[in-house]
């Protein structure tokens, strides 16, 4: 029977958490729910079968990338993630986390998690568990919530192929979102995202660990689409950097995201080669950069053109569907593809883009790319050649970066078969790619990025994590 719980409401500030303690002097203090990665709170948000989770997979249509639909899909992604993720394994148990963690000023925040918990019969689905740490990509949508997995195709595709196949999965919603008490997303900020990732990861298990059934392993995987490929390398790189006597990384896949991302910017502004998405990636990132470090614009209108320089430096991330963004004037009329950041009519003014290469944005664009560090831990990196959204050329500046230090990572492209694993395995995740972007026709280029290579990319690396599993002591 499934149970669902409403997780609306879940993030608290610290100071309403704290239980007062009566009796004078004797009394012991009460908890420090500041302190970074305290539980804060813990609700149960969905129980699912087996079958269930195979209905919630096959019923989801959305892009699992979370940029929005410019078209109907002719293969969605239920169908991806049905045809690649397999029958499900186990139950799983959906819970919704508060915990306490640290804004880019260092100012005490909340923020929520999902945690995904299986169990069953298979040996796969109880006692000690690998546990994957999950990033997701860019969603527009403030009440973004991975454990809603009903309403989150995301969501349901990372329960489809990791948690009811015997992972615990925690999947943090970000600072900004699904109840965080944080009223912007500090997106792309490097340092900031992974310090709540960590919070989240150290609450979640926390939690996890007093349920009985299937307890964490010690075997610790970290994965993400998207923004979330950026942020998962971010994590990677600070828990190898600020917390190797907490957490050990067993293993590594950030997928299709920007780790380059000065090398993203000249593309996309100085080579004036907009990206699909860019008009909402654009006011997360500025937003993002002028309040962590300041100094991107004296006023909006110094970046944005008019009327958006009225409302873009708080317009993102919202409830209100981008649609009405788009027919109240907040954002590029007549942009089918969210690409209209420069020109008449487009998004940014053009002093911005020609004052671009001496800018303090592409300075924050520099301090918070990824190139230059070198994991212990093996990488695997994962994503499309015709990528749209978040150029290739970002994987391909990773994986080189890392050759020049020695370190071999695999670098799966989508179009390219060779790239890919050997075997029977890898034959069918590629030719299932290829069907459902030969199905979408002209079309392919609207949904490449958000749904037809993540399901692909999530099968290439639970069976790249199955490998490190049987590696791992």
């Amino acid at each position: 029977m499934k149970k669902r719980y409403a997780a609306a409401g879940l993030a608290l500030a610290a100071a309403g958490l704290m239980t007062a303690c009566g009796g004078g002097d004797d009394a012991s203090p009460p908890p420090d729910t500041s302190a970074r990665g305290t539980l804060l709170q813990v609700s149960l948000a969905s129980h699912l079968e087996r079958t269930e989770i195979d209905a919630a997979v096959a019923g989801s249509a959305g892009s699992l990338g979370a940029e929005p639909a410019t078209s109907p899909a002719a293969v969605t992604p239920g169908d991806l993630t049905a045809a690649l993720a397999g029958a499900a394994v186990c139950a799983v148990d959906v819970r919704s986390v508060v915990y306490a963690t640290r804004d880019p000023l260092g100012q005490p925040a909340t923020a929520t998690a999902a945690v995904m918990v299986p169990s069953g019969k298979s040996a796969l689905c109880s006692g000690a568990r690998p546990v994957l740490l999950y990033a997701h990509g860019t969603t527009p949508l403030k009440s973004y919530d991975m454990a809603d997995v009903w309403h989150t195709p995301e969501s349901a595709a990372v329960m489809a192929f990791f948690a009811a196949h015997g992972y615990i999965v925690v999947a943090p919603n970000y600072l900004g979102y699904g109840g965080s008490s944080l009223s912007w997303h500090p997106y792309l900020n490097a340092e900031a995202q992974a310090v709540d990732m960590i919070d989240g990861l150290r609450a979640s298990l926390a939690h996890v660990k007093t349920l009985g059934g299937s307890l964490p392993s010690g075997q610790l995987f970290i994965a993400g689409y998207s923004q979330g490929g950026h942020v998962a390398m971010a994590t990677h790189r600070a828990i190898e950097r600020d917390d190797a006597a907490e957490f050990t990384v067993t293993a590594a896949a950030p997928m299709s995201g920007p780790y380059n991302l000065v090398g993203f910017g000249d593309e996309v502004t100085e080579q004036n080669k907009p990206n699909i998405g860019g008009t909402l990636f654009m006011p997360l990132m500025l937003t993002s950069f002028q309040k962590s470090y300041g100094g991107m614009y004296t006023t909006p209108a110094d970046a944005y053109r008019s009327p958006f320089d009225k409302t873009a430096e708080g317009l993102l991330p919202t409830d209100t569907p981008v649609a009405t963004l788009v027919a109240n004037d907040e954002l590029p009329q007549n942009d089918p593809t969210f690409s209209r950041l420069f020109g008449d009519g487009g998004l940014m003014t053009a002093d911005f883009q020609q004052n671009y290469a001496g800018s303090a944005f592409r300075q924050a664009l520099q301090k918070n790319s990824l190139l230059g560090w070198t994991p212990k831990a093996p990488v695997a990196l994962c994503g499309g050649g015709d990528d749209p959204t978040v150029y290739f050329d970002n994987a391909i500046d990773m994986k080189q970066d890392f050759a020049s230090r020695g370190v071999v990572v695999p670098l799966w492209n989508m179009e390219d078969r060779s790239s890919l694993p050997a075997g029977a395995s890898a034959d069918a995740i590629y030719a299932a790619f290829q069907l459902a972007k030969y199905q979408e026709g002209t079309n392919a280029p609207l949904h490449y990025h958000g749904e037809l290579v993540p399901p692909a990319c999530y099968a290439l690396v639970r069976g790249y994590f199955s490998q490190a599993l049987g590696a791992a002591p």
